[in-house]
């Protein structure tokens, strides 16, 4: 197609045919401009070489300084690097974010590591003993009870071969044959056969009728809830092997005490998932174990005639028997009752069957880069300045829930707000006569200061709290985002597996190891990783110096670049696992 662009400049607005050579205008403040600016700079490669471990972050952080290189003992300085020599005067590192709506690739590599952690802790390999593969080891799930009718799908009898893809005929949400209505004038029924992505699921039928305030307070202590649960599940089998006539174990202390313990211990890791209706429930992996008394630490089978059976009962008595109220509230002086709902699932991990330790393991990985996206809702941390916008006692099911973690959660011993403070001495103006706070000078007719109530109020919404605070419901409003959940999204035992620390110092010596190799390939090229043995030590006087990329352009050239990695990885990994599963047994893929 010929331009119509004319060669020399005219005055006049008639155009002319031109030249085919034209070059379009790129504008640097569009993403695409700036990544073209970027792109076609010299230094390009040696950038994206740069960023290459923070290359898919969505918001990584910029970290500015020097990196000295130090021999142990006498102090010398091998070499000295500063980040004003670097592209962007910056080292960029990901910012580790677990959860896959704010960050995919860490999310995927959290992923992946807690799919590793998981899954070592039921079959072996990075540091834990092939062994535990013989001990019982169950799959629970426990929920949280109701606090009111939800819609819901329930499917009887499934004939699909995918659950996950469920296209089976639902039952009716809430089939009633005396349909009528709430206290309130909202049905109390509903007929409709609900699909697996109907936005109603988890509503409830009544917003009016429902334990918002119930739900919060449970998520807040269904960690207290499940450490119990833990604790009775263990004395429970330590009451087993006592009947059993199974000795108990001597345990030398650190302090060189002997004490007496229990012959078989739980090796637990969990995984806590938000409903549709905002309540947690825990996906939780209980392996059984022994004890060495000569090396506590010891991952051992546990003593001989305890099986699966015995690890389920434990669990299921557990589920059912322990319950308890929470402290006093000014809402409510008896407190909640906190116990676990009727859908207590126990079930037996094998290598072979419908639940295995691969399944078992994805499924909970899966769950850990979760958080509040099944309700909906999506924020930080909230403030006073912000809780306005997600919490409303009128509104949807979130923000009432949103609205009774800030309502149930504020500072119990602060004065009353002077909207329910009692107007004394006058009932019915609620004022005083005029006088002036010594403390901030306001001068005002209500019998407390306004701007010092306001101010300390404030304050104290925002002061983290600790164990130790008198107002146990303090941490609602901290955790108003999480609709009350404050724990960990992962948690394991000690002894159940290895750390995420472990993994990533593995990771990092595995890329120190390929820079080797490339170097050894590349006679030409001294990697700067070369020095790092036992002898030599990283110092580094970093700073933070910002979040994110500096232009879109950027963002978009290191995620697509990420993206690219990413896919060559899992093409990779899908023709690793099509030639393990095509190789004829007794041969391995090397051979084949």
């Amino acid at each position: 197609m010929a331009s119509t662009l004319d060669l020399t400049p005219r005055t006049a607005l008639a155009r002319g045919v031109g030249s085919n050579a034209d070059t379009p205008p790129v504008y640097d403040y569009t993403a695409a401009g700036s990544a073209f600016t970027r792109a076609t700079r010299p230094d390009y490669f040696g950038w994206l070489d740069h960023i290459r471990a923070a290359a898919g972050c969505t918001r990584p952080i910029r970290l500015a300084g020097q990196l000295l290189t130090v021999e142990q003992g006498t102090g010398r300085v091998l070499e000295q690097r500063h980040t004003d020599g670097m592209p962007d005067a910056a080292i960029y590192t990901a910012c580790g974010n677990r959860r896959a709506t704010v960050c995919p690739s860490c999310a995927q590599t959290y992923q992946r590591d807690a799919f590793q952690l998981l899954r070592a802790g039921l079959v072996g390999g990075k540091g834990i003993p092939d062994t535990v593969a013989a001990h019982p080891a169950v799959f629970a799930t426990l929920t949280a009870p109701s606090f009111g009718p939800v819609h819901a799908r329930v499917v009887k009898r499934h004939t699909c071969s995918n659950r996950r893809r469920c296209d089976c005929r639902a039952e009716p949400c809430h089939a009633r044959r005396d349909v009528g209505v709430c206290e309130h004038g909202k049905p109390a029924a509903c007929w409709a056969r609900h699909e697996s992505g109907d936005a109603v699921l988890g509503r409830p039928l009544c917003l009016d009728c429902y334990d918002h305030g119930h739900q919060v307070v449970w998520n807040l202590f269904s960690g207290e809830l499940w450490h119990r649960t833990k604790q009775a599940a263990e004395r429970h089998l330590a009451k087993l092997a006592r009947r059993r006539g199974i000795p108990r174990v001597e345990v030398v202390t650190t302090s060189g005490r002997i004490r007496k313990v229990a012959p078989v211990r739980l090796s637990p890791g969990k995984v806590a998932e938000l409903q549709a209706r905002g309540a947690v429930h825990f996906h939780a992996i209980a392996r059984l174990d022994g004890v060495n008394g000569q090396n506590p630490d010891a991952i051992v089978p546990p003593p001989t005639g305890f099986t699966t059976d015995d690890l389920v009962d434990a669990l299921q008595y557990a589920a059912q028997q322990i319950a308890f109220d929470t402290p006093g509230h000014p809402d409510r002086p008896d407190g909640w009752p906190i116990a676990w709902g009727e859908q207590v699932d126990i079930r037996t991990i094998s290598t072979t069957g419908e639940v295995t330790d691969g399944m078992v393991a994805g499924y909970l990985a899966k769950y850990a880069t979760k958080s509040t996206e099944a309700t909906g809702h999506t924020s930080t941390r909230l403030d006073t300045d912000t809780i306005g916008d997600y919490a409303d006692p009128d509104g949807d099911h979130t923000t009432r829930l949103i609205d009774a973690c800030w309502r149930i959660g504020r500072p119990t011993g602060t004065p009353v707000p002077l909207s329910g403070r009692p107007r004394e001495p006058r009932p019915r103006t609620g004022f005083v006569d005029r006088w002036e706070c010594p403390d901030c000078g306001t001068h005002t007719r209500y019998p407390a200061c306004p701007t010092c109530v306001a101010d300390r109020q404030a304050s104290l919404d925002t002061q983290p709290t600790n164990s130790a605070s008198t107002n146990p419901y303090a941490r609602l409003r901290r955790w108003a985002h999480m609709l009350g959940f404050g724990g960990h999204f992962l948690t394991k035992g000690r002894r159940y597996s290895v750390t995420f620390q472990l993994l990533r110092d593995t990771r990092v010596a595995y890329r120190r190891h390929e820079h080797d190799h490339q170097g050894d390939e590349q006679p030409g090229t001294m990697p700067a990783v070369d020095h790092l043995d036992d002898t030599t030590l990283i110092v580094g006087t970093l700073t933070f110096a910002g979040v994110g990329w500096h232009t879109t352009g950027d963002a978009l050239l290191a995620n697509t670049a990420a993206a690219l990695a990413r896919e060559r990885r899992t093409t990779g990994r899908e023709e690793l696992a099509h030639e393990l599963a095509t190789t004829p047994a007794g041969t391995t893929p090397a051979a084949a």
